[in-house]
């Protein structure tokens, strides 16, 4: 039996796991609205280049526009429009929000840590553009806001789940728990940190 002991606890900790459907739903809405956005942002984009009709415009007031933004070094990070990455990378969250309504027996952890992986990045991105956007460009994206709102509780709620659900081991579960229960707080907190930044360097209010 004891030889036997190690072969389980592998097993054990390879079992899958899926998150619930209130949190499945809301990964499958954010990454809907962030697909959309994102080819919002790209059209967006190529009617810079081009000189054609946005879709919908997102030219609200001198601060509140699109164009500084997505023509900036910032905009185009790896050589093209970001947007592009946000039409690749969001239809992920869809598709671990579906894994938890559509598969009973859950994915595997090492998934899950990929997930997190990259939703992490998104977050950190999200954050450097939104500083980018306010100290340096002086402008506000209203497309790249929209991006801003549903990438950061996709964050938290991602890093508070795969805590509790022990897919970073079992020491952490507990943190990952109450992360969870205030992730709503934390995303709220984590809006105003950037709204006040940017009310206080750019008067975003009085622009309008």
């Amino acid at each position: 039996m004891p030889a036997d002991a190690p072969a389980h606890s592998a097993l054990e900790n390879e079992r899958g796991i899926r998150p619930g459907p209130a949190l499945a739903v809301v990964w499958i809405v954010v990454g809907i609205a962030g697909w959309v956005v994102s080819f919002l942002l790209y059209h967006e984009y190529i009617g810079q280049l081009t000189g054609a009709e946005a879709l919908i415009s997102c030219d609200i007031s001198p601060i509140v526009t699109c164009g500084p933004n997505l023509l900036s070094p910032g905009g185009n990070l790896l050589g093209f429009s970001n947007s592009i990455i946000g039409i690749v990378l969001f239809p992920g969250a869809i598709y671990a929000g579906v894994s938890g309504l559509a598969a009973p027996a859950g994915l595997r952890p090492w998934y899950w840590r990929v997930y997190a992986g990259f939703v992490a990045a998104a977050f950190v991105l999200v954050h450097v553009f939104a500083y980018r956007s306010v100290f340096e460009y002086g402008s506000l994206c209203p497309w790249c806001m929209v991006v801003w709102l549903v990438a950061i509780p996709l964050f938290w709620s991602t890093l508070g789940w795969t805590l509790r659900e022990g897919v970073w081991g079992r020491a952490p579960q507990g943190v990952g728990a109450l992360l969870l229960a205030w992730t709503p707080l934390v995303v709220v907190v984590d809006y105003l940190l950037i709204a006040v930044a940017a009310q206080l360097w750019l008067d975003v209010l009085g622009s309008l």
